[in-house]
């Protein structure tokens, strides 16, 4: 094996670790996988012969890529009001990318959409003190000149996302927990379409309000009882298979995002176990004022990964 060839191993050694940190980082499963062709490309024309610690090497190119992305998106949504069409996007994502879609499918599905949705929300450098040291276990010393501040800086950028993450529940546990319950069957029914199973957590005068971004022409914006809701959440049963639960002002409701970009989210008024109202939200503007975050089950865990020597 030539020089090329034993650089290109080690590389691929790393590479779904890269790409896991890339995702978590970007949220798209494209862009991730752009980042990482573009890590390699940069290997591939230095002389890393003299470099002890390879995979310390390929995570700092791969921060320092992605921050680039982090930075030009939020310059790009500082001069942009991005107005999208909920049906247009909130289709499976990636079905035309290259590449191995059980690879593909098996990046989006490891990490929540609503944490995914919540860490888009975060500065660049929270973004990555975050996702590196929270989700991947990576020394603030090591951190902190890939975000250009000292280590007790990065710690304090870590800490403040890690608040944002979590956001701060209204309700008292109990509360939540039977928010949670409601939401959750609710969106289960959803996904298979299933009439009887959504009308089984509705309550009977149940009403489904939208605003004008999340409606199809001629929808009306305001549904009532059971049968009319469960009707119309059945005919678009494929809006749920992007959903999940979050924290939304505090409250249960759900995120509909892919790819991390959040297309809608929904809120819940839960009365004796049932959905007794419900919103969905997908003006931008409107998005943009709402406190989002993750239900605790969904945070992730500071557990050491697998970084190859």
């Amino acid at each position: 094996m030539d020089g090329h060839d034993d650089l290109a191993a080690r590389f691929e050694a790393r590479r779904r670790t890269l790409l896991a940190v890339a995702h978590r980082m970007l949220g798209s499963v494209a862009e991730a996988e752009d980042a990482v062709q573009e890590t390699w490309l940069r290997l591939s024309r230095t002389d890393v012969s003299g470099v002890d610690n390879l995979t310390g090497w390929l995570r700092t190119v791969l921060t320092r890529v992605c921050l680039d992305v982090l930075r030009a998106r939020r310059t790009r949504r500082e001069h942009l009001t991005e107005q999208r069409v909920f049906d247009q996007v909130a289709g499976p994502a990636g079905e035309d990318l290259p590449g191995d879609p059980a690879d593909r499918a098996l990046l989006a599905d490891s990490v929540s959409r609503a944490l995914l949705v919540v860490l888009d929300r975060l500065t660049p450098a929270e973004r990555v003190a975050f996702v590196l040291h929270d989700m991947f276990a990576v020394p603030f010393g090591e951190i902190a000149p890939l975000v250009g501040r000292t280590p007790v800086t990065a710690k304090k950028l870590a800490s403040r996302a890690r608040a944002k993450v979590r956001g701060a529940p209204s309700a008292p546990a109990g509360e939540l927990a039977g928010q949670h319950a409601a939401v959750s069957a609710f969106l289960s029914a959803a996904r298979t379409g299933d009439l009887d199973a959504v009308l089984a957590v509705l309550a009977p005068d149940v009403v489904r309000r939208g605003d004008p971004a999340s409606l199809a022409p001629g929808t009306a914006a305001e549904v009532r009882g059971a049968r009319a809701v469960a009707e119309g959440t059945v005919l678009l049963a494929h809006r749920s298979r992007n959903a999940e639960p979050a924290l939304v002002d505090g409250r249960v409701g759900a995120v509909v995002a892919v790819d991390g970009r959040l297309l809608a989210a929904l809120t819940f008024a839960v009365r004796d176990g049932r959905i007794a109202a419900y919103e969905v939200i997908a003006d931008p503007a409107r998005l943009a004022r709402l406190d989002l975050a993750v239900l605790g089950g969904a945070l992730p865990g500071a557990a050491p990964p697998p970084w190859p020597v």
